[in-house]
C-alpha cells in the first residue's frame, strides 16, 4: 500500500525552516487567485498547457499535485504564485517553499516526459498591478530526481508512520462497535441514514428530535463509512462551543468504548485566534512573540507530540492542544493549523469550513482530500453563513480611523471620507434615512480601491506597525470591495444615514449636517457561496431538530440536486409533554404593555401549581425587563432570575447553574439567544417554558427588503414565509425542546400570543404534540386544538 501526499504538503513539511512570520502580508482573494492564474494563461502562446496533472513514485510514496503551466516549445514549466505589495519584501523561508514545490513539479514533469532537462519559472504576479514578475532557473532532470528523491526520504519515516497509522485506523474503524449498549429510539434510524447517505456520497438533511443523542448517532455511522469509502478527514462543523464540546465528548466516549490504544483515532479542535492566543498584543513574528521565533525548527518534535497524544490518550481540545504546544515553545493556534493534515476528525466553527477564506475548505481542495462533513443544530448555517458574505462600510468608522491614522494614508482616508460624503449628501437630499439601490456606485468603488491600494503600500511598507484600528478598518473595507466583486440578486445594496455624534465639520475639514452614511452589502441567500463547499465534500450530513419545512433550507443554503431528506420520528410521548396555546393575548408590539399582566398571572398560576424549574422566553431585552419587573412587584416569593444584554461567558455559566435537580425559580431569557437552543436541562433541572411570542423578525424597512428578495429568488408566493415565518417558528421549536430532553421527561410548554392557534403555524410544530388551547384572563378547562 503507498500513502499518498500532495506536493504542497511534501514541501510544507520538508521544506519549511524558521520564525512563524505573519506580518502584514495581505493575500489575494481566491477569487483574485484564480483570476490571476487565468490572467497568466491567457497571456501564454497556443501551445502552452494549464493545469497540468503530475504524479510521482519514490519507495512507499506516491506524490502527486497539479502544476500552473508548461509550455512545451520553450520546455517552460511554470508555477504561479499571486500577491500583493512588494515581491522583494517576501520572507525567504516562503519563496524556498514556493521553489521547492516548483522543483518537485519539475521532477514529475521530466520522468513523465523523458526530459533531459527544463526550465523552472517562478511567477509572482501582483493582483492589484497585474504585473508578473518572473524568476527562472534551468534544471537537469538528474538535479531535480536527486531533490526530489531527498524531500522523499525526509518525509518517508514520517510517511511510513502515517501509513501504519492509516491502516490501523481503517481495520479498527470497519469492526468498530457502537459505544453503548444499544441504540436510543431514534438513534439507529438517523444513524442508517447517516451511513447510507455517506456510502452513496450523497447529501443528506436529518431532522431528529432533540434527546436522541443526534452527535454521536451521526459521528458514529460516519466513522463507519470512513475505510470503504476511503476518506481522509471528517468535519465536525458546530455554530456555538456547546455543539464542539458534545462532538469531542462523543469522540472520547466511542474511543474509550474500545481496549486502550484500539482504535488510534485523531481528534482535534479548532479555536478562534484570539482565545488560543499565548501573547495578545504582540504580533505574530519572531522579532515580537517568543513562540513564533523558531517556530518552523521546533514544529517537527512539537507535531510528533501531538499526534502521539491524539492518537493513544484522547482528542486534542484547546487545553490538550495548549499544554503540547508550550511544551514544545510553540504557538498552539498555528500548530493547531498545521496539525489540520495529520489529524482523522477536526472539530471546529460553521466558518472553518463555509467562510470566504475557510482554512478547512482550502486544505481539503489544496490536498484533494476526500472529506465527510457533518453540520450540527444546521437550522443556524443560513443566518451565520449570511453574515460571512456580508459587509459593512461605516463612515463613523473612517472617520475615527483618521484621527489616529498615520499621514501617509490620510490622504486616502480624506478623498474615500469625500466619496461617502457624497453618497450621503444626495440621499440626505432625498430625505431617506435608509435606501436600497439597485446597483452598486461604481465611482465610489475606485475610490474605495485606491484607497486600499495606498493603505496596503503602507501597511507592507511598515510591517511592524502597530496600527490595530487602520488594520481593522482595512480589513472591512477589504471585505466589502470583494462581496461587490460578487453582488448579484443573492444580496442587497443599502445605505443607512445615522446621526452623528457632533455635527458641524470632522476632522477631516468636511460639513458633517447631522448623519452620517452606513453601507451595507447584505447577503440574503446564501447558496451560490455555500454550495461548491457541499459540491466540494465527499458527503455531507446536516441535522437539527428543526429543518422544516425541507424546502427553506435546501433553497437557502443550496444543497445539491438529489439530497436525501429523512425525519426521524420522536421517542417522546405526546403525554410528556402537555402544550398548551393562549389565546386571549397578544405579544404584537402594540399589544405587549397590555400582555404583561394576564401572562404574569398565567406563569404563577403554573408555578404555584407545579414549583419547579421554568424557562419564559421573549422576544426582546426591553419586554423582558417589563415582564420580570412586574412579575417580581406582583410575586416577590418566587424566585427568578434574567438573560441581560452582553452577558460575558462567565455570566451564562451562572445563570445555567441555577437549574438544579433541587431547585425552583424562573428564569427570564431572550428567543433565540444563548438559552433557547444547545443547552441541556434533563429531568427536574426544567420542567417547563413559557414562549411569549412567534420569535418573527421584526417588521422594519431591512426585513421588508429581504423579503422582496426572497420573492425574486424563490417566488412571490415564497417570500414571507421565508423571510419571517419559518425563521420565526424554528425558534419557537428549538426554545420548547429545551423542556423534553429524555424518555422519563416530563414537562409543560405555553405557546402565548392567539396566532399559534392558526392552521398555518400549527402546521409547523413537531407533529408528536397535541396541542391544547386555554385562556390566561380566565380559569378554564382545557380545549383540544
Amino acid at each position: 500500500m503507498q500513502y499518498v501526499v500532495a506536493v504542497r504538503a511534501l514541501c510544507e513539511f520538508t521544506a519549511k525552516h524558521g520564525d512563524l512570520d505573519l506580518r502584514f502580508t495581505p493575500s489575494p482573494s481566491a477569487q483574485e487567485g484564480m483570476a490571476g492564474h487565468t490572467l497568466v494563461a491567457s497571456r501564454r502562446g497556443g501551445a502552452y498547457q494549464a493545469e497540468v496533472s503530475l504524479e510521482g513514485e519514490y519507495k512507499a510514496l506516491k506524490v502527486r499535485g497539479r502544476a500552473d503551466g508548461y509550455d512545451p516549445d520553450e520546455n517552460r514549466l511554470e508555477e504561479v504564485k499571486t500577491y500583493r505589495g512588494d515581491v522583494h519584501s517576501m520572507a525567504d523561508n516562503r519563496r524556498h517553499l514556493h521553489w521547492a514545490q516548483l522543483k518537485i513539479y519539475g521532477w514529475l514533469l521530466c520522468a513523465e516526459k523523458d526530459l533531459s532537462d527544463i526550465n523552472l519559472t517562478l511567477v509572482y504576479f501582483d493582483v492589484a498591478s497585474l504585473q508578473e514578475t518572473p524568476l527562472t532557473e534551468h534544471f537537469t532532470a538528474a538535479t531535480l530526481r536527486e531533490y526530489f528523491e531527498t524531500q522523499c526520504e525526509r518525509f518517508l519515516a514520517w510517511a511510513t508512520q502515517e501509513l501504519a497509522h492509516r491502516q490501523a485506523r481503517d481495520a479498527a474503524l470497519g469492526t468498530l462497535a457502537f459505544p453503548h449498549a444499544a441504540f436510543r429510539p431514534g438513534q439507529r434510524e438517523l444513524a442508517e441514514a447517516v451511513y447510507k447517505t455517506a456510502q452513496a456520497g450523497a447529501c443528506l438533511m436529518a431532522q431528529a428530535p432533540t434527546g436522541i443523542g443526534k452527535t454521536i448517532g451521526t459521528v458514529f455511522p460516519l466513522l463507519k463509512a470512513v475505510p470503504k469509502k476511503q476518506l481522509d478527514k471528517l468535519f465536525f462543523l458546530a455554530a456555538k462551543t456547546p455543539g464542539r464540546r458534545l462532538a469531542l465528548d462523543a469522540m472520547e466516549r466511542i474511543k474509550s468504548s474500545v481496549p486502550a490504544g484500539a482504535l488510534p483515532l485523531r481528534v482535534m479542535e479548532l479555536v478562534a485566534r484570539d482565545k488560543a492566543c499565548e501573547h495578545p498584543g504582540k504580533a505574530c513574528h519572531g522579532d515580537a512573540c517568543p513562540l513564533a521565533k523558531g517556530f518552523y525548527d521546533r514544529l517537527p518534535q512539537a507535531r510528533s507530540a501531538a499526534v502521539a497524544h491524539a492518537a493513544a490518550e484522547g482528542p486534542l481540545d484547546k487545553a490538550a492542544l495548549r499544554e503540547v504546544a508550550l511544551t514544545h515553545h510553540v504557538c498552539p493556534y498555528y500548530l493547531s493549523q498545521e496539525l489540520v493534515t495529520w489529524s482523522d476528525v477536526v472539530v471546529g466553527d460553521y466558518n472553518y469550513y463555509f467562510d470566504t477564506s475557510a482554512l478547512l475548505h482550502g486544505q481539503a481542495s489544496g490536498n484533494q482530500w476526500r472529506v465527510g462533513v457533518l453540520v450540527d443544530e444546521a437550522h443556524n448555517l443560513v443566518e451565520r453563513a449570511r453574515k460571512m458574505y456580508s459587509a459593512t462600510l461605516s463612515q463613523a468608522q473612517l472617520q475615527q480611523v483618521h484621527a489616529t491614522a498615520p499621514r501617509a494614508v490620510r490622504g486616502a482616508l480624506e478623498r474615500l471620507n469625500r466619496g461617502l460624503l457624497e453618497l450621503q449628501q444626495a440621499q440626505q437630499s432625498r430625505g431617506e434615512t435608509y435606501e436600497v439601490h439597485p446597483e452598486l456606485p461604481v465611482t465610489f468603488l475606485k475610490t474605495l480601491g485606491q484607497a486600499l491600494t495606498q493603505i496596503t503600500d503602507f501597511l507592507l511598507a511598515n510591517p511592524t506597525r502597530m496600527d490595530g484600528e487602520l488594520q481593522d478598518f482595512y480589513f472591512e473595507a477589504l471585505h466589502f470591495s470583494r462581496m461587490a466583486e460578487d453582488f448579484g440578486e443573492h444580496s442587497i445594496f443599502d445605505v443607512t444615514l445615522q446621526d452623528a455624534q457632533d455635527a458641524g465639520r470632522d476632522a477631516m475639514g468636511q460639513v458633517l449636517g447631522q448623519q452620517l452614511a452606513v453601507l451595507n452589502i447584505r447577503n440574503v441567500v446564501p447558496a451560490p457561496f455555500l454550495a461548491p463547499r457541499f459540491a466540494a465534500a465527499q458527503s455531507t450530513a446536516l441535522f437539527s431538530a428543526t429543518l422544516s419545512p425541507q424546502n427553506y433550507y435546501a433553497d437557502t443554503l443550496g444543497l445539491p440536486a438529489g439530497t436525501v431528506w429523512t425525519e426521524v420520528q420522536s421517542p417522546f410521548l405526546a403525554e410528556q409533554l402537555q402544550v398548551s396555546v393562549v389565546s386571549d393575548v397578544s405579544t404584537r408590539f402594540q399589544h405587549r404593555d397590555d400582555s404583561l399582566s394576564p401572562i404574569v398571572g398565567l406563569m404563577a398560576r403554573q408555578y404555584e401549581r407545579q414549583p419547579g424549574n421554568y424557562l419564559a422566553f421573549l422576544s426582546s431585552y426591553d419586554y423582558l425587563q417589563k415582564l420580570v419587573t412586574l412579575f417580581r412587584q406582583r410575586y416577590p416569593h418566587i424566585t427568578v432570575w434574567e438573560q441581560t444584554r452582553g452577558m460575558e461567558e462567565s455570566a451564562r455559566d451562572a445563570f445555567l447553574a441555577r437549574f438544579t435537580q433541587a431547585s425552583q425559580g424562573i428564569g427570564f431569557a431572550v428567543l433565540g439567544g444563548s438559552f433557547a437552543e444547545g443547552i441541556d436541562l434533563p429531568g427536574d433541572r426544567l420542567i417547563g417554558a413559557f414562549i411569549a411570542t412567534l420569535g418573527l423578525p421584526q417588521v422594519n424597512p431591512v426585513n421588508e427588503q429581504i423579503r422582496e428578495r426572497m420573492g425574486v429568488n424563490f417566488g412571490a408566493g415564497q417570500s414571507y414565509d421565508y423571510t419571517y415565518l419559518y425563521p420565526g417558528l424554528q425558534k419557537v421549536v428549538q426554545a420548547a425542546g429545551r423542556v423534553i430532553r429524555t424518555t422519563s421527561d416530563r414537562g409543560v410548554v405555553y405557546l402565548i400570543d392567539d396566532r399559534f392557534t392558526r392552521p398555518e403555524i400549527q402546521s409547523l410544530l413537531p407533529g408528536w404534540w397535541r396541542v391544547q388551547r386555554l385562556r390566561a384572563r380566565r380559569k378554564e378547562p382545557a380545549a383540544a386544538l
